[in-house]
């Protein structure tokens, strides 16, 4: 199983405004670069959709650390979707878990490979979430000129 670095991020220039995500890959020697966007997002989809796309993006099963700057990201995944998706993808208060759409995904995809989810300070000068800050705001500007 090939063992993947994934550092993902998102960024939106108003929220909701126009938004975009970006991921950097790395696997032994080889790296990718992907980012995208859209026009009216909120940075939340955007930090979701960074780590959907990454996981996406590998067509095997892999052994993935997760580097995320996004306390609602990993605190989404390591605490409180197992109980949303044990409560109908509710909340404890019995609303519907905003973005589902996206956990669903997310949870989709991440059950193809082995996910280790790691949280990094933002704008700290770690390079691989710099770069997918990066890449991320390439994606509003992607999106912008769309």
């Amino acid at each position: 199983m090939a063992s993947v670095v994934m550092y993902a991020d998102g960024a939106c220039k108003g929220n909701p405004g126009p938004g975009g995500w970006g991921v950097y890959l790395q696997s032994g020697e080889h790296i990718k670069e992907l980012c995208g966007g859209e026009m009216n997002t909120t940075n939340n989809r955007m930090e979701l959709t960074a780590v959907i796309e990454g996981l996406n993006a590998l067509k095997k099963r892999c052994s993935i650390d997760v580097y995320t700057d996004s306390q609602y990201v990993r605190k989404g995944v390591l605490e409180w979707m197992p109980k949303w998706k044990l409560n109908g993808w509710k909340t404890s208060d019995k609303k519907p878990v905003k973005n589902a759409d996206l956990w669903q995904t997310l949870d989709e995809a991440s059950v193809r490979h082995l996910v280790r989810w790691h949280w990094v300070k933002g704008h700290s000068g770690n390079p691989g979430n710099e770069k997918a800050d990066e890449l991320a705001n390439q994606g509003v500007e992607k999106a912008i000129k769309q």
